[in-house]
């Protein structure tokens, strides 16, 4: 029961993090069932299959605020869909011994991406026309395959690539990419049952998931209001980071005095991220802050002179706002 428990709070902060993030449900679960002793496929398997029911919830939610491109969806998922079902065949085929320095690796990857990706803005860069087959299909084709083998990275590999184009509003690029994850969990289930059979899901483990990431998803509407995701993006990869150092390090029988020094240089590269992305948070707070002063003056003018000087900025503003971002 106490186990059960536990899974239910790891399924309950993994959706905290994806719904303030957009990102990193499998990520965090992963990484906490691999720090459990979860064997790498079994990991895998059993999240993705939460994922389904999450995924779902998230989907329906986002279709009803308006959130979906449903082009987008058809284009990115049907790929994703192929490279999920191909990574959970390769997962589930290779040994538990194996698996797991493989997968560690690449949970490895994706938490320092974390740490970069948000320890300073993202630069959208301006584009025009819709987002077209032959970018999705390879995006999705990867970011499937990096989700079924590392147990996580649909979002970490798939929002950021759509975020950057430019060509899709930010919160129809995260409502696409958790509807679409829908099928690719889906597909990665299924990828897992042929190659591991009933036995390879751990169903107790599943349902405690679930559960936590269903009680978990209205509380992370709130918590993206209060927490910034900057901050919580940077602080997550670091977790991820140093967990799953431990397993490589394992696997690579470094022992000694390294491991202290290795930890001790993961936690400043840890300490810098959050540095950078705290001012990275107080410049975008200052331009907004800018911003809705110069706005202010122009909806409700003064007259006279110190108008003229109020307002006759008010066009640079939105660039200097851009170029914080």
């Amino acid at each position: 029961m106490r186990k059960l428990l536990v899974l239910a709070l790891v399924g309950l902060a993994a959706q905290l993090v994806d719904g303030a993030l957009g990102m990193a449900y499998g990520l965090t679960s992963s990484t906490l069932l691999l720090f459990a002793g979860v064997a790498p496929a079994a990991a895998s398997a059993s999240v993705h299959l939460a994922e389904i029911g999450t995924t779902l919830a998230a989907g329906v939610a986002h279709w009803r605020f308006g959130n979906v491109d449903w082009r987008v969806v058809a284009r990115i998922a049907v790929p994703g869909a192929l490279g999920a079902f191909a990574g959970a065949t390769f997962l589930s085929a290779i040994s538990t011994k194996s698996a797991a320095p493989w997968m560690a690796g690449i949970l490895f990857a994706l938490g320092a991406y974390l740490l970069v990706r948000f320890s300073r803005p993202l630069r959208p860069r301006a584009g025009a026309g819709g987002l077209r087959g032959r970018f999705l299909g390879p995006l999705g084709l990867v970011a499937g395959f990096v989700d079924a083998t590392g147990g996580g990275g649909w979002g970490p590999v798939a929002t950021p690539a759509l975020l950057v184009s430019g060509r899709l509003e930010p919160r129809k690029v995260i409502g696409s990419v958790d509807t679409a994850e829908f099928v690719v969990a889906g597909a990665a289930s299924i990828g897992f049952l042929i190659g591991l059979g009933s036995q390879g899901f751990l169903l107790p483990t599943v349902a405690a998931l679930l559960v936590g990431g269903l009680i978990a998803a209205p509380v992370a509407a709130w918590l993206v209001r209060i927490v910034p995701a900057q901050l919580l993006g940077a602080t997550i990869g670091g977790v991820i980071v140093l967990t799953n150092a431990r397993t490589l390090m394992r696997a690579g029988e470094l022992g000694g005095a390294a491991r202290p020094a290795v930890y001790a240089l993961l936690a400043v590269g840890w300490a810098v991220a959050l540095a950078l992305a705290v001012r990275a948070l107080r410049r975008t707070r200052r331009a907004r802050s800018t911003v809705d002063v110069a706005l202010s003056a122009t909806t409700h003018p003064a007259t006279g002179p110190t108008a003229r000087a109020v307002t006759a900025p008010v066009e640079a503003v939105p660039r200097l706002a851009a170029a914080d971002r």
